[in-house]
């Protein structure tokens, strides 16, 4: 039961992620959601402020290269 619901939990996190237009937005959405996925995937294990500040960097970062990624893409079309 706890494993469908970490599925859903990151198909949600997933689907919603890096959400903005600017590079501000975009990382901090993407902090923001990894910090909520990382702490909810941390209580299972007994630690949910250290999944939350591991989830927080790993969001940010995504959310960082996501909108590199997109700038990237519409200078080239």
């Amino acid at each position: 039961m706890k494993f469908t619901k970490l599925s859903l939990l990151a198909i949600a996190l997933t689907a919603l992620s890096a959400c903005g237009t600017t590079t501000t937005s975009r990382t901090v959405s993407g902090g923001a959601i990894g910090a909520a996925g990382g702490a909810a995937i941390g209580s299972l294990s007994g630690n949910a402020g250290k999944g939350a500040l591991i989830g927080a960097g790993t969001g940010a970062l995504g959310g960082f290269l996501y909108d590199q990624s997109k700038r990237n893409n519409n200078r080239n079309q």
